[in-house]
C-alpha cells in the first residue's frame, strides 16, 4: 500500500471548508484532483498532514485559526489611488466593497488578488490576505492513488 511521502504525486477528493462551514473548494461531485506535493497547491500546514496517509484513506482535519493560511496581516492592506486603476484598467469600471481585482506580478507572468475593503472618491482599500488568514479551516481527503 503506498504512503503520501514528500514529493508524492497525488490524485484525491478533497473539501475545504472556512469556519461557516461553508465549501471554498469541493472536488467530491466532479473530478478528482491530482496534485505533487512540495509544488505550493496546497497550504503547507494541509501538506504535512497528508504525510503519512495511505492510499484509499477518508480523513478529515480541523485547522487552528491562522495555520492553515497563516495570520491576518495588516502590511496586506494597502491603499490604490482609483487614477492609477483607471490608467493600467478599464477607465469604466466601477468598483465595489468584495469585488476582487486582479493585478499582475511585476514579470508579468501571473497575477494576485486582492478584496475591495473600502472605496472613496480617490482610492480604494485592498486586503491582499489570504481570504482565510487567521481563521480556523476544515479540511476533507479522500486519497484515490499515490505515486
Amino acid at each position: 500500500m503506498n504512503l503520501i511521502q514528500a514529493g508524492s504525486f497525488l490524485t484525491l477528493h478533497y473539501r475545504l471548508s472556512g469556519p461557516d462551514g461553508a465549501d471554498v473548494i469541493n472536488t467530491f461531485d466532479d473530478k478528482p484532483a491530482t496534485l505533487s506535493l512540495g509544488t505550493g497547491e496546497l497550504s503547507p500546514a494541509i501538506e504535512a498532514r497528508l504525510i503519512g496517509l495511505a492510499e484509499g484513506t477518508r480523513t478529515q482535519f480541523e485547522l487552528a485559526a491562522g495555520e492553515a493560511f497563516g495570520e491576518r496581516n495588516a502590511d496586506m492592506l494597502q491603499r490604490v489611488k482609483l487614477s492609477l486603476l483607471r490608467q493600467l484598467g478599464d477607465p469604466h469600471e466601477e468598483y465595489h466593497v468584495g469585488d476582487v481585482v486582479q493585478f499582475p506580478t511585476p514579470d508579468g507572468q501571473a497575477s494576485y488578488a486582492g478584496v475591495i475593503r473600502e472605496v472613496d472618491g480617490e482610492a480604494l482599500l485592498f486586503d491582499f490576505n489570504h481570504p482565510l488568514a487567521g481563521q480556523p479551516v476544515s479540511f476533507e481527503v479522500q486519497v484515490i492513488g499515490v505515486l
